[in-house]
């Protein structure tokens, strides 16, 4: 047990603040993580529906190309981008750094 002056020994409504300040923060971190947790738990599993409509829209486009006799417009985007973004790659990659004079 702590020693005290007896006129600094906290009084009854000291301690229940100090345990309410404490509770309180204790409750507002369980809260932030679960909600975190939620949304994370959330982005997690919509991941899967995604790839599955994504996967529907693909097949889709391919069958009304198919039939249309048109190419598909978004694989012919995906491989403009793709290639873009390839040669953006290359050239920042293989460009020497420039040397700064101040």
């Amino acid at each position: 047990m702590h020693t005290y002056v007896i006129t600094a020994k906290p009084a009854a409504w000291q301690r229940l603040f100090a345990a309410v300040r404490v509770w309180t923060v204790r409750l507002a971190a369980l809260t932030v993580m679960g909600v975190l947790g939620g949304l994370v738990f959330a982005i997690r599993s919509a991941r899967p529906l995604i790839n599955y409509v994504a996967a529907a829209a693909m097949r889709l486009e391919f069958w009304a190309a198919r039939r249309t006799g048109l190419p598909p417009l978004g694989a012919v985007l995906g491989a403009q981008l793709t290639a873009e973004f390839m040669r953006e790659f290359r050239n920042g990659w293989d460009r020497p750094a420039a040397e700064t004079t101040t």
